[in-house]
């Protein structure tokens, strides 16, 4: 017999070997839960372990010195928090650097939660219909070249500078011509929408920052825009109810265009309808066009059936936790069938495979991401109470923690009250810290917060976070090596990317 050459990929009978095998090993548990575990881990050694892709700091001296250079020029700029709504000043970036924007298709994702899992998602099954993909996001976990991807990795931080310094002349003209200075997300769209062009992309995947009428991001026409749920976050900014959040987000709906639009509270749903109707956008709501139809807890994930806009997508394994990344994927799977005209020019699903393979390989760095064994430390972006619920029953489901200790830092402008309310019934103990950010509430006042909900025996204060992290870590050994103890760090994107590095992800 012929050996098969190393380019001809795993042979089919082997693959099928090891999955039974797979199956026999655990056939003394549950044989159902058996079936499904072995499938995801068979699926995730064809397709290679899903890779965070956060990058660390140069290794060359000179780049690093360069990028710190452009963090430090950046940073003089109103940072995201500060905003005049007008896309005037990014429209004026954008016609000096000739339209960069409108040289490839684009799909505009808003919503309160669930906008950079889905992007991701959106962007990996993108690639693995062999388009080339761009993806701007936001903020980032760890390094600012982390929000601006390219074919499934961020860009290079030569890459990053050299974007930079293209557009720094024309950045000057414009802020020369305006009254304000352009502000550094709005730099940052900028240079996202000029790499794209310069590359170029076949396609933009692209998160807004904040809303969407006004937000930077909203000067491209995207054929499919995504609408992840809605809820209360910069209530200060957007509104005080889904309602009137709705109407800044449902900004990014453009004429004839194509609506994904994930399961909403009513007065959301009415708004984003009507301007739908308004602008003759075709809607796909997830519930009714599609949705997930089943999902089961599986080795590192889930598998999930769900339901597309041309039909049924069966035993999905998707490498992330909790029922909210399942609806993630229904939406990011209906808008990349809209993007094909799937339900509208050409009948059928996609290409189960190849789906399957995209969905297999996707990553979130911060959200629920385990960093540490012995015990267990997960970290998740949660910073707002819609956030907290759905990590605090994703957590619940997916790991069979006997004492879960909580290291929360947060934003001082979020619903702090309401974000750890929603962890209390899942933490037996809190420690509360606060991250290096100058919006980080401070760790006495979110203390106070704290025991007003968790109560003064179960709160910890330690406003350095190594300090923090080593505390929980402690909290959670009490119980002995294999009591099943573990730590969960939330409350904020920064927290979260501060832990990642010190956990030694950087």
């Amino acid at each position: 017999m012929s050996e098969r050459p190393e380019s001809a990929g795993p042979d089919p009978d082997d693959t099928f070997d090891e999955f039974a095998e797979l199956v026999e090993e655990e056939t003394r548990r549950d044989p159902d839960l058996a079936v499904i575990e072995a499938g995801s881990r068979t699926l995730r050694t064809q397709g290679g372990p899903p890779q965070a892709d956060v990058p660390a700091r140069p290794e060359d001296p000179e780049v690093d010195n360069a990028l710190r250079e452009v963090e430090a020029e950046l940073a003089t700029r109103w940072g995201e928090t500060k905003l005049e709504p007008s896309v005037a000043r990014i429209s004026a970036l954008m016609d000096v650097l000739g339209e960069p924007q409108r040289s490839y298709p684009s799909i505009h994702i808003t919503g309160t939660n669930g906008k950079t899992s889905t992007a991701r998602m959106i962007e990996a099954l993108l690639g693995a219909f062999e388009l080339r993909t761009g993806r701007y996001t936001s903020p980032h976990v760890q390094s600012i070249t982390e929000r601006i991807s390219l074919d499934g990795s961020p860009i290079s931080a030569e890459r990053f500078i050299e974007t930079y310094r293209d557009v720094k002349p024309y950045v000057e003209m414009v802020d020369a011509s305006q009254e304000y200075r352009l502000s550094f997300f709005e730099v940052l769209t900028g240079m996202a929408y000029a790499a794209f062009a310069d590359a170029p992309v076949d396609v933009a995947v692209v998160e807004v920052g904040m809303g969407g009428s006004w937000d930077a991001t909203n000067v491209i026409d995207a054929g499919v825009a995504v609408v992840t749920p809605i809820d209360l976050d910069h209530t200060d900014r957007l509104g005080t109810t889904p309602a009137e959040i709705a109407t800044e987000k449902a900004g990014i709906v453009k004429r004839d265009a194509t609506v994904i639009m994930a399961q909403q509270p009513v007065d959301a749903a009415q708004v984003l309808l009507k301007k739908s109707v308004e602008v003759n956008a075709t809607v796909a709501r997830e519930g009714l066009e599609f949705g997930v139809v089943a999902r089961q807890v599986a080795v590192g994930g889930q598998q999930v059936t769900l339901r597309g806009l041309g039909g049924e997508y069966p035993e999905v394994y998707l490498p992330l936790h909790g029922a909210h990344q399942a609806h993630n994927a229904a939406v990011a799977l209906a808008a990349v069938e809209a993007f094909f005209g799937v339900g509208a020019q050409r009948e059928g699903r996609l290409d189960i495979d190849t789906v399957r393979k995209a969905f297999a390989a996707v990553a979130s760095p911060g959200r629920l991401e385990v960093v540490r064994r012995s015990p267990t430390v997960v970290l998740d972006a949660a910073h707002n109470p819609a956030g907290a619920r759905a990590a605090a029953e994703a957590i619940g489901e997916a790991f069979q923690f006997s004492r879960l200790i909580g290291v929360v830092g947060a934003s001082g402008d979020k619903n702090v009250r309401g974000l750890l309310e929603a962890f209390e019934p899942v933490f037996a103990e809190v420690v509360v810290t606060q991250n290096s950010s100058h919006r980080a509430m401070d760790a006495d006042e979110l203390a106070a917060i704290a025991v007003e909900v968790f109560g003064e025996d179960r709160v910890q204060v330690e406003p350095r976070l190594p300090d923090a992290l080593e505390a929980a870590i402690t909290l959670a050994e009490e119980e002995g090596e294999f009591a099943g103890g573990g730590v969960l760090v939330t409350g904020s994107v920064i927290t979260v990317g501060e832990a990642r590095l010190l956990l030694g992800r950087g």
